[in-house]
């Protein structure tokens, strides 16, 4: 049967899909990927002489706030980027009653533009700042603005920092639990644009309990073997093709 016949057949018959999504889903609205070839992983080693497990650490953003920002405001955020054919059909699946959460590695909020309510960004995201000091928060914008190396607080003067999980930090536990019951209760795991080696998000595949684990990626990931569908082409594709055939 074709994949994508299957894929529909699927989420047809499907009241409670959870969505995992990672970087693969984020490249189609034109934001790169860390770990490819010629991706940001490689850029910063060059330009700072430093890999990002560092240069995006806690240490470092407390030691080096102004390199970290000087890497985070011209390498990490894109404001143009809009939602692509995945983030809108996950939408409209939820709107329609059969996607009950989507889990994401990603940090740019584009499922949120997109229209889907329940979201659980596990990594933090762009679009929320607060102060080191006294918590205040802030707006992407106001990060992005001001033009000191380093946003400060304008309330007690302190250094603001994204809401994102950086290396050495431990994700919020709050949010894994979350991410953890709809995992367990799924009937459909749909996992899409994402390589499956980072820990620990990788390992919420392994509480999924059902039998339609669904893998969209462009390149194989080690949990394909456990997977009911694997469909090596773009989430985005996938997902409009599978709307095209619901109607």
């Amino acid at each position: 049967m074709d994949q994508i016949k299957q894929l529909t057949d699927i989420i047809q018959n499907s009241s409670n899909i959870v969505a995992f999504t990672g970087a693969g889903v984020s490249t189609e609205s034109n934001i790169p990927d860390f770990r490819s070839s010629g991706g940001l992983f490689e850029t910063l080693l060059k330009k700072y002489n430093q890999p990002a497990e560092v240069i995006l650490s806690h240490g470092f953003f407390m030691e080096h706030p102004d390199w970290f920002y000087d890497f985070y405001r011209n390498g990490m955020i894109y404001r143009d980027a809009t939602p692509n054919d995945c983030h809108k059909v996950l939408a409209t699946l939820e709107q329609r009653g059969r996607l009950k959460a989507v889990i994401t590695q990603n940090i740019d909020g584009l499922h949120t533009t997109a229209g889907n309510k329940n979201v659980i960004e596990i990594h933090g995201t762009i679009h929320r700042n607060y102060c080191n000091k006294c918590g205040k928060g802030f707006s992407l914008e106001y990060v992005m603005d001001m033009t000191k190396p380093v946003p400060l607080c304008d309330k007690c003067g302190e250094i603001v920092r994204p809401d994102v999980v950086l290396y050495e930090e431990n994700l919020d536990e709050e949010l894994i639990e979350k991410a953890v019951n709809h995992i367990m209760s799924a009937d459909v795991m749909l996992v899409m644009g994402t390589s499956l080696v980072v820990y620990p998000a990788a390992g919420f595949i392994n509480y999924y309990k059902g039998n339609k684990l669904v893998l969209i990626n462009k390149s194989p990931t080690p949990f394909d073997g456990k997977a009911q569908l694997v469909i090596n082409q773009s989430a985005g594709a996938s997902l409009r093709r599978v709307m095209e055939n619901m109607g």
